[in-house]
């Protein structure tokens, strides 16, 4: 399966490092664009001093693990769609271009899904994307979560309950089926 992961989804951390830690399993081939990867570093800049630095070097480690994982959008795709946010246009674009079969956002709501469906791309939150991978391979899915769990606590220098770290991260329905 061909996923096209949307900017909110890279960043914040947390998040980013489930879904390409599934991702490196082989549970699915993740897909975006520079324009997307762009959008992931001015987020980070937006944190302060040197935050940006520090996303164009995951950036950099990204694009050196998954090299074919970037999409070159046509500007005749994104002409021909019409989006309720413009901004958005350029996601779904990547998408169609890609060849993705799913298009991982927190942003469901701005994908209406006659635009979708007409491309035969499925459109998922995160949180259920996970809850189904859950189901397809707990294994993959709980070593990852475990691995990542483990660098948070790490970093910070204290203990994050997992349902909690998970509920930050807008998985709660996740932390839910993982930590009952």
């Amino acid at each position: 399966m061909r996923v096209l992961i949307d900017a909110c989804v890279l960043y914040p951390t947390v998040l980013r490092e489930i879904v390409l830690g599934l991702a490196a399993t082989g549970d699915f081939a993740p897909l975006w664009s520079p324009r997307i990867l762009e959008e992931w570093a001015r987020a980070a800049a937006k944190l302060g001093a040197g935050q940006e630095a520090v996303a164009r070097g995951e950036i950099a480690l990204v694009r050196a693990h998954w090299p074919e994982a970037e999409v070159a959008v046509d500007p005749a795709t994104e002409a021909r769609l019409w989006l309720p946010d413009p901004d958005d246009v350029h996601v779904l674009a990547a998408a169609i271009d890609g060849g993705a079969d799913l298009l991982l956002t927190l942003n469901v709501r701005d994908f209406p899904r006659r635009a979708l469906d007409a491309e035969a791309i499925l459109l998922r939150h995160p949180d259920a994307f996970l809850l189904d991978a859950l189901d397809r391979s707990r294994e993959a899915v709980r070593s990852t979560i475990d691995r990542v769990h483990a660098e948070a606590e790490r970093l910070s220098g204290e203990t994050l309950p997992l349902r909690a770290l998970l509920k930050r991260a807008r998985l709660p329905r996740l932390g839910k089926a993982l930590d009952p």
